[in-house]
């Protein structure tokens, strides 16, 4: 299966600092409950590389504005979400932004991508 990850973030490097920014000075409003879960200020956590390096599945890690370049038209998504890529095109939402929001530690966000 080919998990998709979509950051409710946009690539490139300025992007890059005015989120570590906006994580550094205002924690509560940042807008990617995902991005805060799997990497601290400048870095991936620990727990969720090892959580990635082990999974069996293909994950497949994009910010917003790569995943709408690959999606094209026609999707409609809150993000951040992960999602699975159907046989044949389109996705299955795994999980929503409002589960994923509902995640408090990684390690729940873990434990639930396992049951998946």
């Amino acid at each position: 299966m080919r998990m998709l990850f979509v950051y409710n973030a946009d690539s490139g490097r300025l992007n890059s600092w005015l989120d570590i920014g906006h994580k550094l000075l205002s924690p509560d409003t940042y807008s990617c409950n995902l991005c805060s879960l799997t990497h601290g200020l400048l870095t991936e956590r620990e727990e969720w590389r090892n959580y990635r390096e082990s999974a069996s599945d293909e994950l497949v890690f994009l910010h917003r504005d790569e995943f709408e370049r690959e999606c094209g038209e026609g999707c409609a998504f809150n993000y951040p979400v992960i999602l699975r890529e159907q046989e044949g095109g389109g996705y299955e939402t795994l999980l929503s932004a409002e589960e994923i929001d509902g995640f408090g530690e990684l390690a729940e966000l873990i434990e639930r991508l396992q049951q998946l």
